[in-house]
C-alpha cells in the first residue's frame, strides 16, 4: 500500500559505540571504537524513517541528539517534504552557524525523511530518486592505516579478498618519504601490482610538506591524493591541483553544497567526495552532485555506504563508493559485496534495519 503523504510525529535517537575490526590510526587520531547515532523518524502514518550519523567523537553525541529532537519537536504534525525541509531546518539553526552540529543534525533528519518517503512509496531510495539499483563500484577502506609497514602486505591481501576488490585506500604521510614508498610496495605486493590505490593524507601536511611529498610520489601511479592539507586551505589546494599529475581529491569536510561550489569554482580539486553528515544528507548531496556534474567533476562518497550507494546511482559524474563495514554489527542485513561492487537491495527505503539485540549490546548510556 502506498501513502500519499507523511507527517512528522516524533524522533527516537540512540547512541552506540561499535568495535572496529582494524583500529583507525591516522593523522587525525586513533580510534578503536566508533560512535554512531541511530535515528528513527516516526510519522503519524506509522512509517518510520531510519538513518544514522557517525560523529567521530563519542562526547559529540551529547550535543547532536538534542538538536535533532528540537527540530522535530518544532515540526510535529507538519508534512514531510525533505527538499523544502532542508532549508527550513537550516534557517531554524542559522543564527548559531551552518557548520558543525547544525548541519549534522539537519543531515541526519534529511536522510531519515527520504528513507520514510521511499518506504511509503514502496520503492528503493534509488528508484524513488529516478535511478536504478545496479551495483555500485567500490573500493575497500577498511584498513591500511598508519600502522607498521610490515603489516600492510598481508592486510592488503585480506582487504582485497573481502569483496574481490581491485581498489583499496591507503593512508600515507608518514614522517619519512621512504616509509611511504615502502608502504606502497608492501600493499602492491599483497594486493597485486595492478591494484588501484586511493591515497589519503587525512589533512596531515602543511602546504610545504604536501608540495614536497606529493611531487615525490607523483610518478608512483597512485589513483588520487586525498586531503593532503587542512580542508579549508583552498588556495593551497588550487596550487596542488595545478602542479600535480596525480588527481587531487577533497570534499569530505565541506558543510553544505555551497562549500563544494566554492571549491569547484576555485578549481581546488580534480575530484570531490562529499560526506552525507556534513553535505546535508540526501538533499545536500543532490545539490552538490548537480554542481559537480555541471563542472564535469567526478564525485565519490565518504562513509555511509548504504545511503551513498543509492545516491551514486543518480549522480551524473558518479565515481567511487567508499566501503567500510563499521556499522554492519548493528544492521539486520548488511549490503552485499561482489567483485568490487556494492549491491543495492530491492527493498523499500535505503535498506537499513537495526539488529535490536546488537544495538542493546553496544548502546551508550549518554
Amino acid at each position: 500500500m502506498q501513502i500519499d503523504k507523511l507527517t512528522y510525529r516524533s524522533v527516537r535517537t540512540r547512541a552506540a559505540l561499535l568495535p572496529l575490526t582494524r583500529p583507525v590510526v591516522a593523522r587525525v587520531g586513533e580510534f578503536r571504537e566508533w560512535p554512531v547515532i541511530l535515528i528513527d523518524l516516526e510519522t503519524e502514518e506509522g512509517i518510520t524513517g531510519t538513518s544514522y550519523l557517525e560523529p567521530y567523537l563519542a562526547n559529540s553525541v551529547k550535543y547532536i541528539r538534542p538538536a535533532i529532537h528540537d527540530l522535530i519537536d518544532r515540526r510535529k504534525g507538519e508534512v514531510i517534504a525533505p527538499a523544502t525541509d532542508f532549508y527550513t531546518h537550516r534557517k531554524m539553526l542559522n543564527l548559531i552557524g551552518l557548520q558543525g552540529v547544525a548541519t549534522i543534525a539537519v543531515s541526519g533528519i534529511d536522510m531519515a525523511a527520504w528513507d520514510a518517503l521511499s518506504k511509503a512509496a514502496n520503492m528503493p531510495l534509488a528508484r524513488l530518486l529516478g535511478g536504478s539499483t545496479d551495483p555500485i563500484p567500490a573500493y575497500n577502506s577498511n584498513g591500511l592505516w598508519l600502522t607498521p609497514v610490515d603489516t600492510l602486505e598481508q592486510e592488503a591481501a585480506d582487504l582485497k579478498g573481502e569483496g574481490n576488490f581491485d581498489a583499496l585506500k591507503l593512508r600515507i604521510g608518514r614522517e619519512y618519504l621512504a616509509d611511504d614508498l615502502r608502504a606502497l610496495e608492501a600493499v602492491r605486493k599483497g594486493a597485486g601490482s595492478d591494484v588501484k590505490l586511493m591515497c589519503d593524507f587525512n589533512q596531515g601536511q602543511t602546504i610545504g610538506e604536501a608540495l614536497s611529498r606529493c611531487h615525490a610520489l607523483d610518478d608512483s601511479g597512485l589513483y588520487w591524493f586525498e586531503e593532503p592539507i587542512p580542508y579549508d586551505q583552498i588556495p593551497g589546494y588550487v596550487q596542488l591541483a595545478r602542479e600535480l599529475k596525480t588527481p587531487v581529491q577533497l570534499g569530505e569536510n565541506f558543510y553544505g553544497p555551497r562549500s563544494l561550489y566554492e571549491a569547484v569554482t576555485a578549481r581546488a580539486g580534480d575530484y570531490m567526495m562529499p560526506d552525507l553528515m556534513r553535505i546535508g544528507g540526501v538533499t545536500g548531496w543532490l545539490h552538490a552532485a548537480s554542481i559537480a556534474g555541471s563542472a564535469g567533476i567526478p564525485i565519490s562518497s565518504h562513509l555511509y555506504p548504504e545511503f551513498s550507494a543509492h545516491l551514486l546511482a543518480v549522480t551524473e559524474t558518479a565515481h567511487w563508493l567508499e566501503w567500510q563495514d563499521w556499522v554492519n554489527p548493528i544492521l539486520q542485513e548488511p549490503f552485499k559485496l561482489s567483485d568490487g561492487t556494492l549491491a543495492i537491495p530491492e527493498t523499500a527505503g535505503a535498506g537499513i534495519e537495526w539488529d535490536e539485540l546488537a544495538v542493546k549490546k553496544f548502546e551508550m548510556d549518554i
